[in-house]
């Protein structure tokens, strides 16, 4: 065995990647650039598209067709109104893998397996792999508390074993992933494969403004922090200047200001304001939140596109998993997946021989 030939794993065999990696559907990273790059290094590319209008997805779609022939992803939020139409899409695209961050329904997993399409659904608990694996997804992407964005509290390596041990489709291990000898623990563990996003987001493929890159290699793990003042929920970031006046906001600063970016996320998605109030409702039975912090939500895809995009690391937050404080350097997709395999089948071959039994 070696990097090149890659370890098969029941995660390469399902979806038809070379290697068990996943780079996970980051908004506003996850485009078609890092995602046909990931998808050339032989690693599983998911594409974010809550963040774009049902348009730009298909043009996305079709751009990291015209990239790559290997198979690739696309993230969706099943609890979005014009999910139906989203699916739709990815169908008649021939897009392998559709990914939700949310437990997709029944009907809509049956739907995309009835079209050949493979449904991994992530989740934080036990139970809700359980659910979706009675519901029929194919896999599902386990995150521990170590992941960025929106996160648990219990850490990987307590919940990955309950997991696997609980389900009997193929488990991806997030949080916490960054080399090859994360990926050998996971394997231990019973997991199919890992998937990573701040590992991803740092690699010269990412579209990810210098600046801001360059805030997250600087950063130790005592700079990383989990915080519910940006939409209610706990959300593990960077820690910042805008990320400490927020926990210093009081509720009705907040409130306002998550106004303000509800109007502006409106524009930007072309969504309408009855559709933003449908998406909210479905988000708050979903998610069991109140009308505050359903309003507070507003503020995540503005503040995250302010420092992913812009580069404004002053107006922005920078979701991060705690590996951003053992991060140093920018590879290549190719390069890092090639590195992650190579130290990965190091790994195995020095391990010691099985005690006899």
């Amino acid at each position: 065995m070696t990097a090149t030939t890659g370890i098969e794993t029941p995660l390469t065999r399902l979806v038809g990647v070379r290697h068990p990696l996943v780079q996970t559907g980051m908004g506003w990273v996850a485009g078609p650039r890092l995602v046909s790059a990931a998808a050339n290094a032989g690693a599983l590319g998911i594409l974010a598209s809550a963040t774009m209008t049902v348009e730009q997805l298909r043009a996305a779609v079709h751009e990291v067709k015209s990239r790559t022939d290997a198979p690739f992803g696309v993230n969706l939020r099943a609890d979005a109104g014009d999910a139906a139409e989203r699916v739709r899409l990815i169908v008649a695209e021939g897009v392998r893998v559709a990914s939700f961050a949310l437990a997709p329904s029944r009907e809509l997993i049956a739907r995309l397996k009835d079209a050949g399409v493979v449904v991994i659904p992530s989740v934080g608990a036990r139970r809700h792999a359980e659910k979706v694996a009675a519901w029929g997804a194919d896999a599902v992407v386990v995150q521990g508390g170590e992941g960025g964005g929106h996160t648990g509290n219990v850490a990987t390596t307590v919940l990955l074993p309950q997991v696997v041990d609980a389900v009997d489709i193929p488990v991806i291990a997030a949080g916490g992933f960054f080399d090859g000898r994360g990926l050998v623990a996971a394997l231990a563990y019973g997991a199919a494969g890992v998937a990573m996003g701040t590992r991803f987001l740092l690699t010269s493929d990412s579209t990810v403004p210098p600046t801001v890159q360059a805030r997250y290699l600087a950063a130790a793990a005592k700079d990383i922090t989990v915080t519910t003042k940006v939409d209610g929920l706990p959300h593990r970031m960077l820690r910042s200047e805008l990320v400490e006046t927020l926990e210093r906001s009081g509720r009705g600063t907040a409130l306002l200001r998550a106004v303000r970016h509800a109007a502006s996320f409106r524009k930007l998605s072309g969504l309408s304001w009855a559709q933003m109030v449908r998406d909210g409702l479905a988000m708050r039975h979903g998610r069991d939140l109140s009308w505050s912090q359903v309003l507070l939500a507003a503020n995540t895809p503005m503040l995250l596109k302010a420092s992913m995009v812009e580069g404004r690391t002053d107006l922005g937050v920078m979701a991060s998993g705690q590996v951003a404080g053992v991060i140093e350097d920018l590879p290549s997709c190719a390069g890092l997946v090639d590195r992650i395999m190579a130290e990965a089948c190091r790994t195995l071959a020095a391990l010691p021989p099985h005690a006899p039994r």
